[in-house]
């Protein structure tokens, strides 16, 4: 049985898309409810009108997609786009578009479908708070068992040492510490002691008095008397030479220390916090780092895992990256595409957090609109390629991936598709897509699916 005119103009009323017709010259010809109460257009006011008129669209002109698919019959689905509502505010909405044909066959007409992103945005936004501690976000629970274990860490004096790879955010975690101790309100110090050479490092830890040497014309402070009160941070800790070592013992365990040219010491009324990407006690034993100084900073020792050993932060860490940019620059980048995103969670990051931002940046940069693809986060010159595009095109494989993904996020929210669906910052009608196609049923354990 056929639907009446009446019948279907009825039914696309009650969904929640925006949805209208034109006919070849782009003028709308149908237009329905959802479509009023997203562009603030009301029906009357629309009808005969030309498309762009009404959605305002950053790809109305030359790049309107509709009169492409008018044109050469191409089909266009969930392309991100800023519109214009009738108040003049500015919405960001995801539109897909199709032909109408006669019965023989020619395009007619063609219809537009366009979805409100703006709660997305919101999901985006409450997704990234609900797992951001601190400055720290993370989803995995490695990480989240170390964030568990901050609050004790900073209620302490004891010194600190943390240990991981370049880049995996281990001032993050001193500032953090500082931020959750009794010394919050005190000043957060950090120095690189790796980029400066013994002679400039000391002066610029200790201090000097003028006339200490030919340019010290008055007393300059160093670190420890800025952070009088707070926490000096020490960076690099494993790159300072035996000198040095020798000295920073001295403040360790005499809590003094003397500025150059002074005859005087100066107590140093600082919590230390010390990190490093080496391993010290292959130093230590293999006698390039004093055994006494490495017993005094490793009181409390917190071992930052490598991104690689994280991948499940990538997506969140990916998503944060962008929306910091699109905050800062003005643009609406959406997200990573599906098949970047693998391509990211199987990079192995030697630059970890810090590399994934700077590949996001770039990204960012040579992404016009839209979602970021491979083609904006990898050089060509990059080795992975050739191995990844024949994992990439193995259908089953990436099915298998998609597959561990949700059915992981779901487990994490005990099923509850509504509550996974906010989490992974996509429609709910998407999550139940996916399940189907991918085959993701309710638990075996009968676990009721919500």
């Amino acid at each position: 049985m056929l639907w009446t005119k009446e019948e279907l103009i009825e039914l696309f009323d009650t969904i929640q898309e925006g949805v209208f017709t034109v006919d070849n010259k782009c003028r709308i010809t149908f237009f329905n409810r959802a479509a009023e109460n997203i562009t603030g257009t009301i029906k009357s006011h629309a009808l005969g009108r030309p498309c762009w008129e009404v959605l305002r669209a950053d790809c109305c002109g030359e790049e309107c997609l509709l009169r492409k698919t008018l044109r050469t019959g191409e089909l266009f689905s969930e392309r991100p786009v800023t519109m214009i509502t009738a108040d003049g505010t500015s919405k960001p909405v995801s539109i897909a578009t199709t032909v109408l044909r006669d019965t023989d066959g020619k395009i007619k007409g063609a219809v537009e479908t366009f979805r409100d992103l703006t709660s997305d945005e919101a999901n985006l936004l409450a997704r990234l708070a609900d797992y951001r501690y601190q400055d720290i976000i993370t989803i995995n629970r490695r990480m989240q068992k170390l964030l568990e274990t901050l609050p004790m860490i900073a209620e302490s004096a004891s010194t600190v040492l943390l240990q991981g790879e370049s880049g995996t955010g281990k001032e993050l975690f001193a500032r953090a510490i500082h931020r959750l101790g009794p010394r919050k309100d005190e000043p957060f110090i950090a120095v690189n002691l790796g980029a400066l050479p013994d002679n400039l490092l000391e002066s610029e830890l200790f201090g000097y008095k003028a006339g200490a040497f030919t340019d010290a014309k008055k007393d300059k402070p160093g670190r420890f008397a800025l952070a009088d009160g707070g926490v000096l941070f020490l960076d690099e800790i494993g790159d300072t030479s035996a000198a040095m070592q020798v000295k920073l013992l001295r403040v360790l365990q005499e809590k003094e220390y003397e500025p150059l040219g002074s005859v005087q010491s100066r107590k140093a009324d600082v919590r230390i916090i010390t990190a490093t990407n080496r391993n010290l006690e292959k130093m230590m034993n293999e006698g390039s780092f004093r055994k006494d100084l490495f017993y005094r900073l490793n009181i409390i020792r917190i071992a930052v895992p490598p991104l690689r050993e994280r991948r499940d932060d990538i997506p969140l860490l990916a998503d944060y990256f962008i929306n910091k940019l699109n905050k800062q620059q003005g643009k609406r980048i959406r997200g990573v595409d599906d098949r970047a995103m693998a391509r990211l969670t199987a990079h192995d990051f030697p630059g970890n957090v810090r590399e994934l931002e700077n590949m996001i940046e770039r990204a960012f940069v040579l992404c016009r609109k839209g979602y970021i693809g491979t083609e904006h986060l990898f050089e060509t010159a990059d080795p992975e390629p050739a191995a990844f595009e024949k994992a990439a095109d193995d259908t089953a494989s990436m099915k298998s991936f998609e597959a561990a993904f949700l059915s992981n996020a779901l487990k994490r929210n005990n099923w509850k598709r509504v509550k996974t669906a906010r989490e992974l910052g996509i429609n709910r009608s998407t999550l139940y897509r996916k399940m189907r196609l991918l085959g993701i049923g309710p638990p075996a354990n009968g676990e009721r699916m919500q």
